[in-house]
C-alpha cells in the first residue's frame, strides 16, 4: 500500500493514530454474523452504536501470519476509501485482540432481506436502485486499484429504512496491482467468475493472473438474483454452481428478462473477461434502463408561463431537472431518457487520504 495507509504488502500493521481503537471504551454486545474468518458483534464505541469484527487467534505458525496479513489488508482497504455505498470504517486495533470497527446497519443483509420476502420480487425499480448503489460502490474501488473478489448478498448490508444497499467485507480485497500474487478458488463459489478456475485441475494453492472484471461477474449473479428472488444455479451445490459455470459456460437464464436488462446481465457474465463491461459503463446502462420503466417527469416552475418568450440563462437550467434520491443527488453524467431531456447523476467517491 501507499504510505499514507500505513501498510505493506506482508501484513505490518502502522495505523494512523486517527484510526486507532481504545479498546477500553469498546464494548461488545450479541454476535450478529459469522464468516470463515471473523465474528462480527453489535456493540458501543464511544457510545456509537457500531459493528464490530473481531479476528480469532491462529493455531499454528502460518495460520497467524496469513491472518496478520489478511487483518492489515483489510483494514489498509478500509481507510483507503470511502463512499456513501461502502461501509463506514471507524478504525481498528490489534492489542489485546484483532478488532475492526464499523457503522452498523441495522437493516440486515441483502441476503436477508431477499430470504424474508420469497416467493414475492422486488419491485423492479428497487432493484435496479440497489443494483445502482452495489455497482456505484464497486466503481469507486475499482478506480482506487481494488478489486473486491467476495461480492454476494451476505457482504451487502441495507440501512435501516432498507432503502440503501452498502457494500462490506473487505477480507478478500486486494490491489489489483498485486494480482500476480493472487489465489485463484478465492471467494464464494456460486458468484465467482469463471476465470478463477483452470481448464485443468488446480493444484491446492495455486496462483492464477485475474484483472477485477472478476467482480463485474459476481455482479451479474447479484443483479439476476435481485431480479427474480431466486438462488443462482438453484438445485446445485455450491461447487456444482462453479463447475457449470466454469466448464460448461453455464448461466442463470435471461430470457424471461426485457431485452435492455437482459443485455447488461449477459454482459457482464460474459466467459471473456475482457468483453464485460467496467462499472462506469454498467452504471450507464442501469440508469438507461431505469428511465424506460419510471421516467422522469418535467418539473416547470409556475414563473415558465410568465412569458411565452421567457429566456433563462444557462446555470437556471439545473432549477428544471428534478433529482431523484436512487438517482445520486448530485450533477455529473448526462444521460438521456427515453423523451429526449436530459437528467444528471452519479456516486459519490472520495480518497480518505486527501482528506487528511
Amino acid at each position: 500500500m501507499g504510505s499514507g495507509s500505513g501498510f505493506n504488502s506482508m501484513g505490518e500493521f502502522n495505523l494512523e493514530a486517527k484510526w486507532l481503537i481504545d479498546p477500553k471504551l469498546l464494548f461488545v454486545g450479541p454476535k450478529i454474523g459469522e464468516g470463515a474468518h471473523a465474528k462480527v458483534y453489535e456493540g458501543k464505541y464511544k457510545n456509537h452504536s457500531v459493528a464490530i469484527k473481531m479476528v480469532p487467534n491462529g493455531d499454528t505458525a502460518e495460520e497467524i501470519v496469513k491472518r496478520d496479513a489478511r487483518f492489515a489488508r483489510e483494514v489498509a482497504m478500509l481507510t483507503k476509501v470511502e463512499h456513501k455505498n461502502l461501509v463506514k470504517f471507524i478504525g481498528a486495533c490489534r492489542e489485546p485482540v484483532m478488532v475492526i470497527v464499523t457503522e452498523l446497519l441495522s437493516g440486515g443483509t441483502l441476503r436477508k432481506y431477499l430470504l424474508n420476502r420469497r416467493p414475492r420480487c422486488l419491485d423492479m425499480r428497487v432493484a435496479i436502485g440497489f443494483a445502482l448503489d452495489i455497482a456505484r460502490a464497486m466503481e469507486c474501488l475499482h478506480s482506487h486499484g481494488i478489486i473486491h473478489r467476495d461480492l454476494k448478498p451476505e457482504n451487502l448490508l441495507l440501512t435501516a429504512d432498507h432503502r440503501t444497499v452498502k457494500l462490506a467485507d473487505f477480507g478478500l480485497a486486494r490491489e489489483e496491482s498485486l494480482t500476480e500474487m493472487m489465489t485463484a478458488e478465492t471467494g464464494t463459489y456460486r458468484w465467482m467468475a469463471p476465470e478463477l478456475y483452470s481448464t485443468v485441475t488446480l493444484r491446492h494453492g495455486e496462483k492464477k493472473h485475474y484483472n477485477n472484471k472478476v467482480d463485474a461477474y459476481s455482479f451479474a449473479i447479484v443483479l439476476w438474483e435481485l431480479i427474480h428472488n431466486k438462488l443462482p444455479f438453484e438445485g446445485m451445490s455450491n461447487l456444482q454452481a462453479a463447475y457449470a459455470a466454469a466448464f460448461k459456460n453455464t448461466r442463470p437464464s435471461a430470457d424471461d428478462l426485457p431485452e435492455e436488462l437482459a443485455l447488461i446481465v449477459t454482459s457482464c457474465w460474459r466467459e471473456d473477461p475482457n468483453a464485460r463491461p467496467n462499472f462506469s459503463q454498467i452504471i450507464q446502462m442501469l440508469l438507461n434502463y431505469l428511465c424506460t420503466i419510471s421516467p422522469l417527469e418535467p418539473v416547470i416552475p409556475p414563473r415558465i408561463f410568465a412569458s411565452e418568450n421567457a429566456v433563462f440563462p444557462p446555470e437556471s437550467l439545473s432549477s428544471l431537472m428534478p433529482v431523484r434520491k436512487d438517482l445520486g443527488e448530485t450533477p455529473n453524467t448526462p444521460v438521456e431518457n427515453n423523451r429526449g431531456s436530459f437528467f444528471f447523476c452519479f456516486g459519490q467517491c472520495t480518497d480518505r487520504e486527501s482528506d487528511v
